[in-house]
Parts: C-alpha cells; sequence; structure tokens
C-alpha cells in the first residue's frame, strides 16, 4: 500500500450516512463539537465540509508537517474520505502499525480506528513522536474477548506446563499487553495478510503455538499450512467483563500442535457457504477475509486482508464482478470507487437466499464510535494544548469502552511493555519481508489471475 492511501472522492451531494451519535456518548471537552455538528441542517459534503475546514484547517497550518492523520479501510466511508482530505493516510492494520517509524519526523500522529491500531503505532513510535486517538473508546470486539485478565492466567499455566516449548503468537487485533507477551515467549505478533508467513516461522521451530485471539484466522491458517484438525485444539473466549477461562481437557492440550485463542470478529462471522454458492453460481468472483468461518473460506476465489480485497478489486478489468465477505463500509467505499472503473461489488452477505443480511451500509460499530466532531474537536483541542489525556496513546494504556476509564501503566512497566511489545512487532517485520509472496486461491480457481498476497 501506498502511503497516500486508497484515493477515495467525496461526491457533491453525497449524503454522510454515518449515524449521527448520542450527545452524552462525547467526552465533555468534545460535546461543544458534537453540539455544534448535529445542529447543522444535513450531512452532505456542502454543509459538513465548510464547518470542519473551520477546525481541521487551522490545525493543519499551526501544526504544518509534523501532523500525520490516519484512518483504517473499516472506517466509516466520510471519515475515510475526510481523512484523505487533509492529507492523511489509509491503511490496514500493518500499514498503519509502521507509519510513525517509516515518518519519523512526524510529530503528531492522530488516528480514527480502534485503540489497539493506535497502540500499535505507539509502540513503535520514536520518543519525541505523540499518538493520538479521536476516540478512545473505540475498541474491537474480538480484543474484549481477549484482554489481559483472562489471556495472562491462560497462558501462564500453559508456560507452566510446557515451558520454553510453547510460543505465542498475537494477532494484530490484541492490545500492547497480549503482544508483549507474544515478544516474552520469543513468539511474533501477525496480521492477515502475513498470519501464514508467521506461523510458518513460528512451526519450523518445532514450538507448540498459543495463537491470540481469533479462533477463524488461526483454523484457516492451519488450513493452508496443512496442520492436521487433529493436533488443534480450542480455548473458550469470554466475552463477560471479567469472565475468566478454565483449561480442560489437558490430554488434548499436550497433543496439540496449535491451541486457539476462541474468540472471533462479529462482523466476518455473519457470513455462510450459502451466501458464496450464490454468488458462485451467478458467476462471480467471491473474495473474503480470513477472519470469516472456515466453510466461507474454503469456497472462495480468493482470501485475504483488506489491502489485498482492495488491490484486488481495483485492479481487475472492466467487466469483472466481485462479491466481497468483509466490513460493511469497506465493502461500500470498494463499491463505489470500482463502479467508476467499470467494476461491480456487492456485499457477500446480500443474497436473496433466506440467510442474507441486508448490512453493506453497515459495519464494525466501534470504528463508527470516530465521526467528525471526534475528529475535529480533537484536532482543534491538539492546537490550543488541551486534548484530553485519555486521547493519548501509550503502550500499556487500557481503556474501558463503556465508561472511558484509563488504566495506564507506570513508566517502568510502560517501558517493559513498550520493548517486549515491539521485539513481537519487529519479528513479525522481519518475517514478513524475508517470506516470498503467498499466492491465493485465485491460481487453482476458474479466475486464474496469479494475484499474490502482500503485507503492504
Amino acid at each position: 500500500m501506498s502511503d497516500r492511501g486508497a484515493h477515495i472522492l467525496l461526491r457533491p451531494g453525497l449524503n454522510i450516512c454515518q449515524a449521527d451519535l448520542p450527545l452524552d456518548w462525547y467526552q465533555p471537552e468534545l460535546r461543544p463539537y458534537a453540539e455544534e455538528y448535529l445542529a447543522l441542517p444535513d450531512r452532505t459534503p456542502e454543509t459538513v465540509l465548510p464547518w470542519l475546514d473551520s477546525y481541521v484547517r487551522p490545525a493543519a497550518d499551526y501544526f504544518g508537517d509534523d501532523l500525520l492523520l490516519m484512518a483504517h479501510f473499516y472506517m466509516g466511508g466520510e471519515i475515510v474520505k475526510l481523512v484523505e482530505r487533509y492529507g492523511g493516510v489509509i491503511g490496514d492494520s500493518y500499514a498503519l502499525a509502521q507509519l510513525a517509524a517509516r515518518h519519523p519526523h512526524k510529530r503528531v500522529l492522530v488516528q480514527s480506528a480502534v485503540h489497539f491500531m493506535a497502540e500499535a503505532v505507539s509502540i513503535l513510535a520514536g520518543e519525541l513522536q505523540e499518538v493520538w486517538i479521536t476516540n478512545p473508546k473505540a475498541g474491537c470486539t474480538m480484543e474484549m474477548m481477549a484482554k489481559e485478565h483472562a489471556v495472562l492466567p491462560v497462558a501462564h499455566a500453559l508456560l507452566d506446563r510446557y515451558g520454553s516449548d510453547l510460543m505465542v503468537i498475537a494477532y494484530m487485533n490484541t492490545s500492547g499487553r497480549i503482544k508483549a507477551l507474544s515478544g516474552r515467549t520469543g513468539g511474533a505478533t501477525c496480521t492477515s495478510a502475513n498470519a501464514e508467513a508467521v506461523l510458518r516461522w513460528a512451526r519450523s521451530r518445532a514450538k507448540k503455538i498459543l495463537f491470540i485471539p481469533d479462533r477463524h484466522l488461526g483454523r484457516n491458517t492451519a488450513d493452508r499450512l496443512g496442520i492436521d484438525p487433529d493436533r488443534i485444539a480450542t480455548l473458550p473466549a469470554p466475552f463477560a467483563p471479567r469472565a475468566m477461562v478454565e483449561l480442560e481437557d489437558p490430554a488434548r492440550l499436550d497433543n496439540a500442535e496449535l491451541i486457539l485463542w476462541g474468540a472471533y470478529c462479529g462482523v466476518h462471522t455473519v457470513f455462510r457457504a450459502q451466501h458464496a454458492r450464490y454468488w458462485l453460481d451467478e458467476g462471480w468472483t467471491v473474495l473474503v477475509h480470513p477472519e470469516a468461518p472456515r466453510e466461507v473460506v474454503r469456497l472462495a476465489d480468493g482470501v485475504g486482508s483488506t489491502n489485498f480485497l482492495w488491490k484486488r478489486v481495483m485492479q481487475a478489468p472492466p467487466g469483472s464482478r466481485f462479491a466481497i465477505g468483509t466490513e460493511g463500509h469497506f465493502v461500500r467505499n470498494l463499491k463505489e470507487q470500482a463502479e467508476r472503473r467499470g467494476v461491480l461489488v456487492e456485499h457477500l452477505a446480500e443474497t436473496p437466499h433466506p440467510c442474507s443480511l441486508r448490512i453493506a451500509g453497515c459495519g464494525c460499530a466501534t470504528m463508527s464510535r470516530n465521526d467528525p466532531p471526534h475528529l475535529a474537536g480533537l484536532l482543534d483541542l491538539l492546537r490550543r494544548g488541551r486534548a484530553p489525556e485519555i486521547n493519548r496513546v501509550l503502550p500499556g494504556d487500557i481503556v474501558d469502552e463503556a465508561t472511558g476509564g484509563l488504566d495506564r501503566p507506570g513508566p517502568d512497566e510502560r517501558e517493559a511493555i513498550a520493548r517486549d511489545a515491539r521485539l513481537a512487532m519487529q519479528r513479525m517485520i522481519e518475517i514478513t519481508e524475508l517470506a516470498p509472496p503467498i499466492a491465493t486461491k485465485q491460481e487453482d480457481r476458474r479466475d486464474s489471475t496469479g494475484v499474490n498476497e502482500h503485507p503492504q
């Protein structure tokens, strides 16, 4: 992915579909901006952009080249477009995590995404770089199912049992504290783009692997690596706050080569095999994200990260037709941009089948907590030197997604978390850069393009 992102265009008259948030969802410091936004007569660019310009332009002028705006592909289309309008960068989690290191001259980095993504940037950031998130309560449901209080007792019990034979691989969708656990056990982080390369590396070291947190990505990657299903064990993952996990069936764990934490992404588990079969029978190419269930992934023509999905469609010849199985905001943005090239895109779950879902206009609800008032308000407060400390993101920070409470470790603990998490992320980068490109399923299905999956 180039640092200039997705190049999504704002069209005159395009209504901003992101639902307005209730006023009491905003931090007290941001409520004045929300009140102004909610009072605007409509949500068209003609109305919203002049209002945003009144706050964002002065901040951009004040910080100049020190400022870098970032957003994830899954953000609502309007935030993606607005971030690009103001010179920001759009990307997947792998690319965003490296932006601070790749742009050491940027002093103030502001991200519209979820908290674990901003924390990943902060882990790799330099001492003089500040990382901020527009809404600190923007979390990730998958990451919420793998909180430190639930994971660490299980990990420590497994380490007591298997010692140095156990390695933790932490998906990017984890907190810095879980990434640090990976670093301490000699493991690495991974993304959906490089999970296969990272797991292959881990297996080459003859390690028993604890993969946290996504059961579907872990299972789908194991399929590609040919791991015997009988040698895969899945642990439960709690969703209730402070719920604990009990280790059961130690014999099964002893036999397992791969132990999966049982979390999942609610956005991607809506997909069913019936959805894929419908579009395949209609002659469309099916592309899905590897967080989708295994039966969907096995049917798909291509499987890969958000960056892969975007590139695959945008590089397709006119007349191509794609059904995309991933987050709804992403699909809606992709559909709009592909249409300009004569390429058709539909959301995988939107079929006439009884199990279909009309959700292409919806997406990750927690991502959507970053809206125009959060972007305008935080930038204005940063310019004025009054930004709330909770919006600053440091390694080891934990924010309660419901209350907004901040648990920030002391300097020594924070440095240890940052050191170990950085080690795990640097291992991922080294593995990814050394690994050969990973071919997608395109090469052995009817759409034989030979497109390869790349991590960035």
